[in-house]
C-alpha cells in the first residue's frame, strides 16, 4: 500500500473539514489527514448535517494541487474509491459498489458520505478539503436514504477508526497517485467497475429540475450519461440521483 500523510487525531471537533478550512485559511496546505472521534457539527453534502457518533470515522485531508477547480473536484472519486476499498477490506470484495457521483453504497445502503470543497491561496494553487465519513459502528436512521454500518454485516467488532483511517489513508494514495499520473481514465475506470444501478431507471434531482431516464454510464469529465425517456442524452454534473425509489 502506498504511504501517506501524516494523520491528527482530535477527540472532538466541530468539523474536520471545517478545521482544514481555517488551517488553509490560514496559509496551510498540507498534506494532513484530520481525524476526529466526535463531530459536533459534522456536514455533508449541499448543506446537509452528518452525524458522527463515537466509534464511526470522520476524516479530511488538507492538500493543495496546480489543477484548475473543476479537475480537482475529481478527487471526490477518488476518495469514493478509497472508501470501497476499505469497505471490501473489512467485508469481503463485493460488499459495496459507488453510486453517482460518490456515495459508497454497503450492501445497497449507504455507509458513505464525501464532502471536498476548496478555496483559492495566495500563490494561485488550490487548497482542498476531501471529507469522508464513514459509518463503522452505527448507522442515523432520521435521514432520507436507507443506511447501514460496517457493524451491521460483521461477526466481530468493527474496526476502530484509528485503523479504518490507516487503510483509507494508503488506499487514497494508491488511487490519488494514479489520477496525478494518468489523469481521469483509471478513476473513471474503477468506478465503472463498482458502479451501482447503470442500465436502470433513475430520477436525478437537480437543483432546478427532476429527470428520469436510464443511467448509461459517466463521462470522461466525471459527469453522469442519462438517457431520457424521449431518447435525448442529458450530462448531470450535479445532483442526487436515486434508483428504485430508495438508493
Amino acid at each position: 500500500m502506498a504511504d501517506h500523510p501524516p494523520i491528527e487525531a482530535y477527540d472532538e471537533i466541530d468539523s474536520t473539514n471545517a478545521e482544514a478550512r481555517r488551517r488553509a485559511e490560514a496559509g496551510e496546505g498540507g498534506p494532513v489527514w484530520i481525524t476526529a472521534r466526535r463531530q459536533t457539527a459534522g456536514r455533508g453534502r449541499r448543506g446537509r448535517a452528518w452525524s458522527t457518533e463515537a466509534g464511526n470515522l470522520a476524516a479530511t485531508l488538507l492538500t493543495t494541487t496546480d489543477a484548475p477547480a473543476a479537475e480537482a473536484a475529481q478527487l471526490s472519486f477518488v476518495a469514493a474509491l478509497a472508501a470501497c476499498d476499505l469497505a471490501d477490506t473489512c467485508l469481503g470484495a463485493g460488499a459495496a459498489q459507488l453510486k453517482w457521483p460518490n456515495d459508497v453504497l454497503v450492501f445497497g445502503k449507504k455507509a458513505v458520505g464525501i464532502l471536498v470543497e476548496s478555496g483559492a491561496r495566495a500563490d494561485g494553487r488550490l487548497w482542498l478539503a476531501v471529507g469522508i465519513g464513514i459509518n463503522l459502528a452505527h448507522a442515523p436512521t432520521d435521514i432520507e436514504r436507507p443506511a447501514t454500518s460496517f457493524a451491521e454485516h460483521m461477526a466481530g467488532p468493527p474496526p476502530k477508526p484509528a485503523d479504518a483511517v490507516e487503510v483509507l489513508a494508503g488506499k487514497f494514495e494508491s488511487w490519488r497517485e494514479l489520477w496525478a499520473t494518468q489523469g481521469f481514465s483509471p478513476i473513471s475506470a474503477g468506478w465503472t467497475q463498482r458502479a451501482h444501478g447503470l442500465g436502470e431507471r433513475c430520477e436525478a434531482r437537480l437543483p432546478n429540475r427532476t429527470l428520469t431516464g436510464v443511467a448509461e454510464g459517466m463521462d470522461p469529465d466525471g459527469a453522469l450519461r442519462l438517457r431520457l425517456d424521449d431518447g435525448a442524452l442529458e450530462r448531470i454534473t450535479a445532483g442526487d440521483v436515486f434508483f428504485g425509489g430508495a438508493t
